[in-house]
């Protein structure tokens, strides 16, 4: 597909979004991502449009550790042992998601959002974090919880933000600003991992890849610039709302694939 000025243009606009989410929350970036790409750029080609985001929020993540590894809030044993299971389940995510016809992919895609969004919305993590000492690091949950964030990272071609951070809080012990930063080391290593997969397929646009870091980059500084002066919780509900308003969208474009 060749694209017009006007979808290079929006494709950085839509990479500025994903990259400012990276950024200030640690995640939710790559759950609007597909999506954006769809149906705001209008690429209207499932699979590669999940290769392509794959490839672009993982590089976002990727440039995201760097202010946050300045301000300390990056944990990279833990983000590396939580990752290594996730290696497995994204290859077997995304295997089956290349088999998986694109409208019933997106039509789950979609459900997966709301269930994400109702998590956000109930938010009991951030409460549990902001008290480490209650929490303990359990080598046996991280390996779990990794692989199975990472198959679902493979099997939508998300980097899995919002899966990752609450998964690290309640496996590996770490506080909420930490966990953010960390989840990054995971979105970056399951996004790539997922893009090459799928690129194995010839499922992906390293145009479309390479036009949302350029917006990432931008997006994703002024967001970990704002991490720390934001109301987090506020922030995280109402991003929850528009990934619910979204996902019903998305319901209703794909109701088809039933």
């Amino acid at each position: 597909m060749v694209l017009t000025l006007l979808q290079m243009v929006l494709s950085v606009v839509s990479g500025v979004l994903v990259g400012f989410s990276l950024g200030l929350i640690g995640g939710g970036g790559s759950i609007l991502a597909i999506p954006l790409l769809i149906y705001f750029v209008g690429f209207d080609h499932p699979h590669i449009a999940i290769g392509t985001t794959g490839l672009a929020v993982g590089l976002n993540a990727y440039l995201n550790l760097i202010p946050h590894a300045r301000k300390s809030n990056v944990l990279f044993k833990e983000g590396l042992i939580f990752s290594a299971p996730g290696v497995a389940g994204v290859l077997l995510g995304a295997q089956i998601g290349l088999i998986t016809p694109g409208k019933k992919l997106l039509f789950i895609f979609a459900l997966l959002m709301i269930a994400i969004a109702g998590y956000m919305l109930r938010r009991k993590c951030v409460t549990l974090a902001v008290e480490p000492k209650t929490l303990h690091r359990s080598l046996p949950k991280m390996l779990g919880i990794g692989f199975a964030v990472g198959f679902a990272s493979g099997y939508f071609g998300i980097g899995g933000g919002f899966l990752i951070v609450p998964g690290l809080i309640y496996s590996a012990g770490l506080n909420i600003v930490s966990a953010f930063g960390t989840s990054l080391v995971s979105v970056g290593t399951f996004g790539v991992l997922t893009a090459a997969r799928y690129a194995l397929s010839h499922e992906l646009d390293p145009l479309i890849s390479a036009l949302f870091v350029i917006g990432g980059v931008g997006g994703g500084w002024a967001g970990a610039r704002l991490a720390t002066r934001m109301p987090r919780r506020r922030l995280t509900q109402v991003f929850a709302v528009i990934i619910i308003i979204v996902a019903f969208y998305m319901i209703y474009a794909n109701i088809s694939a039933l």
